[in-house]
């Protein structure tokens, strides 16, 4: 059976939209289940709810525990063909809201919109896993690819944790989607990402009193004032090179000169060159006064996802797939990171596959309902496409 008809994508695009308040539901309860990534305990029921259901869909699970967060989930069919190459979908299930928001900020559908924190930011990507798969098993439609699923809990700071793991599926797989939301209510997709770093400098000077013996002294924060202008220096908007000094604290009282004072960096670039040259730059930090010491540490965490071929390939495929489904999708950059930066360098990505809507970590979060249905069957579409990408 083909799998890039007309036909077949308006079967899939009709099967998801009878299931739609079936697919609502799922995602409401999705949102219930608050998980703030620094709590690991709340990650545990959603990675089992999520399991159950897969369970149900003919996948093997194991929730691998965490060290210092609630781990991640990973499945694959139960009943396979080694032979087939793999395709990955990752996805996570933390969310940068405390517990109690939604006394704040409850759940809510107004028309065509649904409100709830996570809801965009991305828990209708997960549930647009779930019925993917759904659909592929309900209309008995064949993948030359085999899925395997990655959700994990701690992407919201960094996936320091997961990391590993996502590195070791990207290595063996043919494909990642990244079901990470799109860019704003046009739901453009994430061809590019910029790479992300985080450096801490450090001053340490010497304390005197301010009124009696200031010459003594040795001022922490007047060598921080240095560093921070050769720091903004660095910016390059016309290249895409950010650097932002986000965070800065010194000095113990007003009467005293500073003896210490840190500042916290972040750095974003849209190739790994500008990345390589911005942290040597960074980390070669010299004091300006004398009696100080400059102490300078960080690096990049998270490499750009550039328009690498492999990733530009996927995108024209969903560009195709998109047109049978009535999309007329678009690409964009993102300027935030995600676990798409890391499968880039080690496979083709294509990211931004969630719901389209507004507002991540924002007060109106929300998702666009009436794209719900479509953007799942827009991935179903993506896990049918053959070994040469049709």
């Amino acid at each position: 059976m083909k799998t890039g008809t007309a036909h077949i994508a308006q079967e899939i695009l009709d099967h998801l939209k009878a299931l739609q308040n079936e697919m609502k539901s799922f995602l409401m309860e999705l949102v219930r289940m608050e998980t703030p990534s620094k709590q690991p305990e709340a990650q545990s029921p959603i990675l089992n709810f999520i399991g159950e259901r897969l369970k149900e869909l003919g996948f093997y699970v194991v929730i691998m525990p965490g060290k210092k967060t609630g781990g991640y989930l990973f499945a694959r069919p139960l009943v396979r063909n080694k032979d087939k190459p793999l395709q990955l979908m990752i996805g996570h299930c933390d969310t940068v809201w405390e517990l109690g928001t939604l006394k704040k900020m409850p759940i809510k559908s107004e028309g065509n919109t649904m409100y709830g924190p996570g809801v965009y930011d991305m828990k209708a990507g997960l549930a647009q896993m779930i019925f993917a798969l759904k659909a592929i098993k309900d209309l008995q439609l064949a993948t030359t690819h085999t899925p395997v699923v990655l959700i994990n809990s701690d992407e919201e700071i960094g996936s320091w944790e997961s990391r590993s793991a996502i590195k070791r599926l990207a290595k063996i797989s043919e494909r990642a989607y990244i079901l990470e939301p799109p860019l704003g209510l046009h739901g453009k997709l994430k061809t590019a990402r910029k790479g992300l770093g985080r450096f801490t400098l450090k001053v340490t000077g010497k304390a005197a009193h301010a009124g009696l013996d200031p010459q003594k002294g040795a001022n922490a924060i007047v060598e921080l004032s240095y560093q921070v202008q050769k720091l903004y220096a660095m910016n390059d908007f016309d290249r895409g090179i950010t650097v932002n000094v986000g965070m800065i604290q010194g000095g113990v009282s007003a009467n005293v000169v500073a003896p210490e004072s840190t500042a916290v960096v972040d750095v974003r670039v849209l190739n790994r060159a500008d990345g390589e040259r911005i942290t040597t730059e960074i980390l070669a930090l010299e004091p300006m006064l004398s009696d100080v010491k400059l102490t300078v540490e960080g690096g990049m965490g998270r490499p750009p996802m550039e328009r690498t071929e492999g990733n530009q390939i996927l995108w024209k495929l969903a560009k195709a797939k998109g047109a049978l489904l009535g999309l007329e999708l678009e690409e964009a950059t993102a300027g935030g990171g995600s676990d798409g930066n890391t499968t880039s360098m080690y496979t083709a990505t294509l990211d931004g596959l969630g719901t389209s809507g507004d507002g991540a970590h924002a007060d109106h979060e929300h998702i666009l309902l009436k794209d719900f249905p479509v953007r799942t069957a827009l991935l179903t579409l993506l896990l049918l496409a053959d070994e040469e990408y049709n």
